[in-house]
């Protein structure tokens, strides 16, 4: 069974948004070359969810794991993610599409958030 990773993050209009998602991606890729990863966003940016999943399915996937970057699970994690995963699913039904909670939800996010905050701001 060949593993993928499927981050999900929103896109912007600026390029420079995408540059914190693209350093989890290459940090995931290090930590685990044996796992296919993919980054994709809702809008704005490309590759689109249904274009990077059929890129892991390409690759030979068989059980993708769906991570939305994600601070909360609001309506985009809700309702327009699960819609973008069944069409996944109609296309590759020998694929194992799995839904993870917002990163956000992980306690060990929400604890690096409260210390970063807690860090004296840089005054130069």
């Amino acid at each position: 069974m060949k593993r993928g990773l499927l981050l999900f993050a929103h896109g912007a209009r600026d390029p420079r948004w995408a540059l914190p998602f693209e350093d989890v991606a290459a940090r995931v890729r290090r930590a685990d070359a044996s796992v296919a990863v993919e980054l994709s966003f809702l809008e704005f940016m490309t590759p689109g969810l249904i274009d990077a999943g059929h890129a892991l399915a390409a690759q030979g996937c068989t059980r993708v794991e769906v991570v939305p970057l994600f601070l909360g699970a609001g309506g985009h994690v809700r309702k327009d993610l699960p819609a973008l995963l069944e069409t996944l699913k109609g296309a590759h039904p020998q694929v194992q599409w799995l839904l993870r909670p917002a990163v956000g939800e992980d306690d060990g996010v929400v604890a690096a958030m409260a210390a970063a905050s807690l860090r004296p701001a840089d005054t130069r």
